[in-house]
């Protein structure tokens, strides 16, 4: 894998991060943008919302040094040390907890504001949710505790005689706790789960085979960073094999995806966004509450459905924040 692969610059604002004023050359802040995954334009337009929100704009007030993994989780810890060498005045690190964690690693001292779906606490991020009291903060959104409610919306509308499934990223530390839940919910569903694990793109193509051949009818999607960078790979592999799909958030929608049960990903991001902007201003991340979703929305996409045949309940139409047609 060659550098520029997974490696961004921000241009001559990130490369030379000046402004002349008054004849001088003034130094912008530089913000580390460490991401597990590859650049996704509506992250990147959410969290620079934010940013402007507290004045700053790329370029202009401040430069940007993007880093990705191209969802290697493995190259994370070098990545970062990497900005903490550069050095950079706060580092951005999302959206996952092993970026988040990469991150911490790497300094004590740079203030770190993540975006994860774990708790921040448990994973030693910080102290608590309204006073982290170390170099890091953020927003985290618990993704695994919603994981029973995905399979409950499935068990909804699909015949019981059917297995359920949860997709996973075994290359995420956090998978254990998720792959539990999940097999207690399907247990209290009275429902056989089946489990499987992609980390890379071709076995993403091997997992759809094997529920194809178990005869999986559900599948849950965790809300796992590499895998939400896929969604337009599983939506595709979901239509083709038949299998009827629920994906953490709206933007597996526009894939074509049957269903979404979550909170919404561009609030949040814009949310670092803000905060980001606070640490440059002063803040600390000691002191800024770990921020969490507080409303969660359900999509349904009709037009999925009658494409794969499936008769979903008035009920569950009922209670649909949103139904595409």
């Amino acid at each position: 894998m060659r550098r520029r692969d997974f490696i961004v610059l921000a241009g001559c604002a990130a490369a030379a991060p000046t402004l002349a004023a008054s004849g001088q050359q003034v130094q912008l802040p530089v913000i580390g943008f460490l991401s597990s995954i590859s650049e996704e334009a509506y992250i990147l337009a959410a969290f620079r919302r934010g940013l402007s929100e507290q004045g700053y704009v790329e370029g202009r007030d401040v430069a940007i040094e993007y880093r990705y993994a191209q969802g290697h989780y493995d190259r994370l810890t070098a990545i970062a040390n990497e900005l903490v060498t550069r050095p950079v005045d706060v580092i951005v690190a999302f959206p996952s907890s092993p970026a988040a964690l990469a991150a911490k690693a790497a300094t004590s001292s740079i203030p770190i504001v993540f975006y994860l779906g774990a708790d921040p606490v448990e994973l030693g991020l910080v102290s608590s949710y309204n006073r982290p009291g170390s170099n890091a903060t953020g927003v985290s959104i618990i993704a695994s505790s919603l994981t029973p409610k995905r399979l409950e919306l499935l068990d909804g509308f699909l015949p019981k005689s059917l297995p359920l499934a949860l997709l996973v990223n075994p290359t995420n530390k956090l998978v254990d706790a998720e792959s539990k839940l999940a097999e207690e919910a399907a247990r209290a569903l009275g429902r056989k789960l089946i489990l499987v694990g992609a980390g890379t793109e071709s076995e993403i193509d091997t997992a759809f085979e094997t529920l194809a051949q178990k005869g999986a009818g559900g599948l849950a999607i965790s809300a796992e960073a590499f895998l939400a960078a896929r969604r337009n790979q599983i939506a595709k592999l979901a239509e083709r094999h038949r299998i009827s799909t629920i994906y953490p958030n709206r933007l597996a929608m526009e894939a074509g995806g049957l269903m979404s049960y979550g909170s919404n990903p561009l609030e949040l991001f814009r949310q670092v966004g803000i905060y980001v902007g606070k640490v440059l201003k002063g803040a600390s991340p000691a002191d800024l509450p770990v921020l969490q979703p507080t409303t969660f929305e359900l999509v349904i996409n009709m037009k999925t459905a009658k494409e794969l045949g499936l008769n979903i309940p008035p009920t569950l139409l009922a209670r649909a924040d949103e139904v595409i047609e």
